[in-house]
């Protein structure tokens, strides 16, 4: 039995990490995914530590391999990695209250964090980023409200519908 769960935490890492990945670089390829006005279609996905623990790797996986592409850089590849294994942990920890009756919780965490950390590091390491805290706010704002679009208008109907499917039953605890 212990074969068979850890078999099929590895697949949904796996299945999370490659969906993640093609979402992104399709995003990529409509400029939508790098910078400081970001649209990753593959955001949708964070919301999936709530129902699953094996969204925690996948997630952060599936974000190192999108950001081996990004024009920023390999700081992207670290500072955008450590932010989504952040907000799939703090989402993950929270899978209870999210589950129970407040998703949109689920996705205020990649919202925050992103924001905070890539605003961050968009200001501050990357040349023309602006070097002010006021830049920092517009940064922080736009990359925000990229991942709100896509966390929220996404992620929020992607939950309730995997929800509701019983052949879906993902792995909880």
């Amino acid at each position: 039995m212990k074969k068979k769960t850890s078999l099929q935490f590895l697949a949904q890492a796996a299945v999370i990490a490659a969906a993640y990945t093609v979402l992104t670089w399709l995003a990529s390829l409509a400029g939508l995914a790098y910078g400081p006005v970001q649209f990753r279609f593959s955001e949708a996905l964070t919301i999936l530590p709530a129902l699953t623990p094996a969204a925690v790797p996948g997630l952060t996986v599936g974000c190192f391999l999108s950001n081996l592409l990004s024009t920023n850089g390999p700081l992207d590849v670290i500072v955008g990695t450590a932010a989504s294994l952040i907000a799939a942990i703090l989402t993950y920890l929270t899978r209870r209250v999210t589950v129970k009756g407040l998703p949109w919780l689920g996705s205020l965490f990649p919202v925050a964090v992103n924001a905070i950390m890539i605003g961050w590091m968009i200001t501050f390491f990357i040349p023309d980023g602006g070097a002010s805290w006021e830049a920092f706010l517009l940064n922080a704002g736009t990359v925000g409200l990229g991942q709100l679009v896509c966390c929220a208008g996404g992620g929020l109907p992607l939950f309730a519908a995997l929800k509701r499917i019983p052949a879906l039953r993902l792995q909880r605890d």
